[in-house]
């Protein structure tokens, strides 16, 4: 069995399961729905940093297009769900393209440019100018397509899709290419490996996932504003639960939705006075004593992570 198709079946399976089963036993389904976005979310940030090291700040530009594109869609298309959902991941893709110039920066450039780039989109849909379009500041309503438990399960089927690509780049010829690149670009485009094509893929094929993510939560929610879809915590949550966990793997970043978010809800609930300073003592200690996550010292241990 191909090592992609065996890490899947041990690791993404089970995952999905847990969560199409859940539901049964625990009733806060948006609370189980987050888990799922955020489950997506880290994935998709997974397929760009822990494969090609660029780190985007703004990536919750690609969540709030597809949003839009699936309430733009909704709204003056009378697209079905399920239409409006491939629509909104091609508004994220439409966004990677728009923006692909970025790649030509590193490091703490490419960041902040990427921050700025989703705030300038966030500035252009919450214009009062494009209300008819857009509803600009005011908000969209798309109830005639509420439907929880069917985004619910979508949301599920969207996760199993990104979880067998994750597994795929982590063994398949592409996604050991980027590896190669992200450890050094200069000896990959020595050795012919097309090293502009390859992450201008990645980036494209993780504003697909968020476009994703941002369809099937605008399905679920159906009522939302510009500053719930472009909300810049959703960046900062998926890139912490990643670093948390370990990028470039398929566990780690599960790991860090399921522990990480699991504390924010705890904490936040029982101690919220506390909440900040708790959370952001173990944001602290993670980089300091484990900048590479959790999966990099079980690796030191000899443990295969998958």
């Amino acid at each position: 069995m191909p090592r992609a198709a065996r890490d899947f079946l041990r690791v993404g399976v089970p995952v999905v399961l847990l969560f199409a089963l859940l539901p049964l036993f625990y009733q806060n389904e948006l609370l189980l729905f987050n888990f799922v976005l955020f489950l997506i979310l880290t994935q998709g940030l997974n397929a760009v940093y822990g494969f090609t090291g660029y780190l985007p700040f703004g990536y919750v530009g690609f969540f709030g297009a597809g949003a839009y594109g699936f309430a733009l869609a909704v709204m003056h298309l009378a697209a079905p769900p399920l239409l409006a959902l491939l629509l909104a991941g091609l508004a994220g893709v439409v966004l990677g393209l728009i923006l692909t110039p970025l790649l030509r920066l590193s490091g703490a450039y490419f960041a902040i440019a990427n921050l700025a780039a989703a705030q300038m989109v966030y500035q252009i849909i919450a214009n009062p100018a494009l209300a008819d379009i857009t509803k600009g500041p005011y908000g969209v309503s798309l109830a005639s397509v509420f439907a929880p438990r069917a985004s619910y399960a979508v949301a599920l089927v969207i996760l199993a899709f990104v979880l067998g690509l994750v597994a795929w780049l982590r063994h398949g010829r592409f996604g050991l290419a980027l590896q190669a690149m992200r450890d050094d670009p200069v000896s990959a485009a020595m050795a012919g490996i097309p090293v502009l094509r390859g992450r201008v893929v990645a980036w494209l094929l993780s504003a697909l996932i968020a476009g994703l993510a941002g369809g099937v939560f605008a399905w679920h929610i159906s009522v939302f504003y510009p500053e719930t879809a472009f909300d810049i915590s959703i960046s900062i949550f998926a890139i912490v639960f990643t670093l948390f966990g370990g990028a470039a793997t398929l566990t780690g970043p599960i790991a860090g939705v399921l522990v990480l978010y699991g504390l924010y809800n705890v904490i936040g609930i029982s101690v919220p006075q506390y909440f900040q300073l708790i959370y952001g003592a173990l944001i602290v200690g993670l980089v300091l004593f484990l900048p590479r996550g959790f999966a990099s010292l079980l690796s030191r241990r000899g443990i295969d992570v998958p």
